[in-house]
């Protein structure tokens, strides 16, 4: 015997047979308008943060302290691109590479929530991410002819944490054009708003002191806390769905 529309809408409304994300993918126009924007700027927040565009530009400003103006300005825009290229590039086949190894996207999530909230803390206790920077790779750099790849566009710009970033959301994406979108907008966004500061790191570093910066960076560390637990509780209630109470 078929089921009748109202009662699928019922068992969708339940969660009952559907993986759980962090955004359902069907509703009202009102209600899937509404979803659009939470995940807008979920997307959005979370890309800018991990990617860090100001301890990214202080990093630069230290990096390139011995090169000359337009030096600078290449180095940022070679870094910038790298960046985006991996960064879109995850985005696109992120999917496909987990599966390539077995992982399932929601032990991903689980691993990428833990991930980012070790970031988090980090950022909140003023302490440099060994998953972005390490100063191995730092004083290594220093001599390196070409800045641009390593260590800026990676691990500094699209570090673990921006690549775990964009493959969770990808999957929160189910498939849908516009939300997939979104998440490649902020990608976008994230990486010019990274090359301006990086162009312009000499006025900001006049302006932003040590304060100013730790400030800063623990807001946003407590942002990414935040955003990396509910990757993990959504993790763990597609996982264990006995979890949610269905």
């Amino acid at each position: 015997m078929p089921v009748s529309p109202s009662v699928m809408r019922v068992l969708r409304c339940a969660g009952l047979g559907e993986r759980q994300t962090l955004f359902p993918s069907e509703g009202t126009p009102s209600l899937m308008a509404g979803e659009m924007v939470t995940f807008a700027l979920l997307s959005l927040s979370s890309i800018i943060i991990i990617v860090n565009p100001l301890g990214a530009t202080l990093t630069f400003v230290s990096l390139t302290s011995s090169l000359d103006h337009e030096t600078r300005l290449k180095v940022a825009v070679e870094s910038c691109r790298y960046a985006l290229a991996i960064l879109i590039a995850f985005a696109l086949a992120g999917g496909i590479i987990l599966q390539l190894f077995g992982i399932t996207i929601d032990a991903f999530r689980i691993g990428g929530g833990i991930l980012l909230f070790v970031i988090g803390m980090e950022m909140v206790y003023a302490r440099t991410s060994r998953s972005k920077l390490t100063a191995t790779e730092k004083y290594e750099s220093r001599d390196a002819e070409d800045l641009s790849v390593t260590p800026l566009a990676i691990p500094m710009i699209a570090g673990p944490g921006a690549i775990t970033t964009t493959i969770v959301l990808m999957n929160e994406a189910t498939g849908s054009v516009p939300r997939i979108a979104l998440i490649l907008v902020s990608i976008v966004i994230a990486i010019l708003l990274t090359y301006l500061m990086m162009a312009r790191s000499d006025q900001i570093v006049s302006r932003v002191g040590q304060k100013e910066f730790r400030a800063i960076n623990r807001l946003m560390g407590m942002l990414l806390i935040a955003i990396a637990v509910q990757f993990v509780i959504a993790g763990l209630t597609a996982a264990f769905p006995v979890l949610s109470g269905t």
